[in-house]
């Protein structure tokens, strides 16, 4: 006769079966999210390097300007839309045939070819509604948000496009807008990680009074604000430099950073804020309601291309990740 197993010799198997899946499930999930996190430095260090050598291609320069093409929609589902230079998709909402600062990725995908580099591989492809993008950031305008922030006081900004006459039309670097302008290349942020789904650039700071046409693009080089950007908030704008890392806005509790020498590295939040001053070292004022929204929620922080400081900053306060202390 067959020997079978008994009911206590299954239960015991289910038993070791069970304990062996609590034990391993987290180590699998530790080791998908590792590689995510090499992923995204990757990323970021091939991002980086295409603006690098779009620099070394173009005089020095990092890239900078404001133009409308036919067919050049990120999204390739939009590049169906009909051209309309002086309207829709260029000059009023959705914008995706616009080429500016916030689908900066067009202006490196010559040396970059492969667009699912530009996206977090923690989150894929965010799309969120937004005034300037009421069919979604990707869907609508076609611009890559939740992923990586260039960092747009180092390029400069130009809104020039149908009107080179407006109000920040040129919003020049503080350094400059070259290369060779950068004090320390290796320290120095041109990408930052950020799950803020509305945005894709790091605004740049400008005073409160500097409302010309050609305007100093400053470093928004405010701890309270990436605080406020990447750790957990329960209430409008506070200044908490205290909270837990937010989930939603920092994968794996730290920033990916792409330097301006092409290299990338991961840094811990805590470690980021200590590397940025905070807004009475860097000698000036915030305004919450200035280009960055107060409301709780995912959907907060930066919202625009642009944050209101009180006055022109303490440029030589010893911070090289914002390439501060020249």
């Amino acid at each position: 006769m067959k020997k079978a197993f008994t009911l206590i010799e299954l239960l015991v198997v289910i038993a070791i079966i069970a304990i062996l899946a609590a034990i391993l499930f987290p180590v699998f999930a530790q080791a998908k999210a590792a590689a995510k996190k090499s992923a995204s430095i990757s990323n970021q260090k091939q991002s980086s390097l295409g603006i690098v050598m779009y620099g070394a291609d173009n005089d020095d320069m990092f890239p900078r300007n404001d133009d409308c093409q036919p067919g050049s929609a990120l999204n390739p589902a939009l590049n169906v839309q009909p051209f309309n230079p002086t309207g829709f998709g260029c000059t009023t909402g959705a914008f995706f045939y616009r080429t500016n600062h916030f689908s900066w990725q067009k202006w490196v995908m010559p040396y970059i070819k492969n667009i699912d580099i530009f996206f977090n591989p923690a989150r894929g492809r965010t799309d969120v509604v937004t005034p300037s993008c009421p069919g979604g950031t990707w869907a609508g305008c076609g611009q890559i948000t939740g992923s990586y922030l260039l960092n747009t006081s180092i390029t400069g900004q130009l809104n020039t496009y149908g009107n080179a006459t407006r109000p920040g039309a040129f919003r020049n670097s503080w350094l400059g807008g070259s290369m060779t302008s950068i004090p320390n290349p290796s320290a120095t942020a041109m990408l930052l990680e950020s799950g803020n789904a509305q945005i894709g650039v790091a605004p740049v700071a400008l005073t409160v009074a500097d409302t010309g046409v050609t305007q100093t693009a400053f470093p928004p080089a405010i701890r309270e604000v990436w605080a406020y950007e990447y750790k957990q908030q329960t209430a409008a704008y506070n200044g908490n430099l205290l909270g837990n890392p937010d989930e939603n806005r920092t994968a794996f509790g730290g920033v990916v950073v792409g330097h301006t020498d092409g290299s990338a590295k991961f840094y811990p939040v805590e470690r980021f804020l200590a590397l940025t001053p905070t807004a009475a070292e860097y000698g000036v004022g915030v305004t919450p309601s200035q280009g960055w929204n107060g409301n709780p929620g995912n959907l907060r922080g930066f919202t625009g291309g642009t944050i209101r400081i009180s006055n022109a900053p303490n440029l030589f306060v010893q911070y090289p990740l914002w390439g501060l202390g020249q």
